[in-house]
């Protein structure tokens, strides 16, 4: 039997999800789909019967306005939230913005994957000429943080994302699961990623095969330890899940009409 259960998930589709670009650090919000998904999983939650202590959430409106959905179809609005960049999206550096579609066909659907899925490969970073730079940068979310505007990350692997999320997993979620409340984190693909990688031990060859789709609330279960009982779970229609993680890893692919 489970000594420690969370929901893990990432966030309801974005605009630029919708648009198939990276978008990583740039602050877009939930498309019209993104919006149902996030309900439709606080829905599901609700039927199962879910009672959150506490959400965790990025610093980004997607991850924070899921969560917001979420709780209101559970009539749980009042849980609290806290939110850190640590559990932002990887940050994609040069890449901010492009399509991935249009990047498979320039440089090759292998390559689009090695820097959508690998473990250890950086993107080229992000440069202050690039049209998202001040976006980002001169973003007031970021001069709160716990780390200077200077050390914030420029571009990132996935192993990079999961260096700077741990210390919040290990200091601030950890504790608070070890207390006994009931946990959502919501995310991103890659943070959520990054998270299952250290809990179940994911090799860094299998991480690539390891594909989240959007708004699909994921099932942990945990011992004392805070080693996974069995494999993380998808909650929801599995057939259509299955349908939704192929719509995700055909992004970096070169569409038909192109080939």
């Amino acid at each position: 039997m489970a000594k420690y259960r969370l929901i893990l998930l990432r966030h309801g589709e974005g605009a630029w999800n919708k648009e198939n670009r990276f978008c990583s650090w740039v602050d877009q919000k939930l498309s019209s789909d993104g919006i149902k998904e996030a309900k439709n999983c606080g829905k599901q939650l609700k039927a199962l019967g879910v009672e959150f202590d506490l959400v965790f959430t990025s610093v980004l409106s997607r991850s924070i306005h899921t969560a917001w959905l979420i709780l209101e179809e559970l009539g749980q609005e009042w849980v609290p939230i806290q939110s850190s960049w640590r559990l932002n999206e990887r940050h994609y550096g040069a890449l901010i913005g492009l399509n991935r579609a249009e990047m498979a066909l320039n440089h090759g659907e292998e390559q689009v994957k090695i820097w959508r899925r690998s473990y250890d490969v950086t993107p080229p970073p992000i440069s202050e000429s690039h049209p998202y730079y001040a976006e980002i940068y001169n973003d007031r979310r970021y001069k709160c943080s716990d780390v200077s505007q200077e050390n914030l990350p420029r571009a990132e692997s996935l192993k990079d994302v999961l260096d700077r999320l741990l210390p919040y997993w290990n200091e601030k979620i950890v504790p608070e699961l070890k207390s006994g409340k009931m946990i959502l984190i919501s995310a991103h693909g890659n943070s959520s990623r990054a998270l299952l990688k250290h809990v179940e031990g994911i090799s860094d060859e299998d991480i690539i095969n390891v594909t989240l789709p959007t708004g699909v609330p994921i099932l942990l279960e945990l011992d004392e330890n805070l080693h996974p009982l069995g494999p993380h779970q998808f909650l929801g229609d599995q057939e259509v899940i299955q349908a939704a993680i192929k719509k995700v890893e055909d992004q970096g692919k070169v569409k038909s009409a192109e080939k």
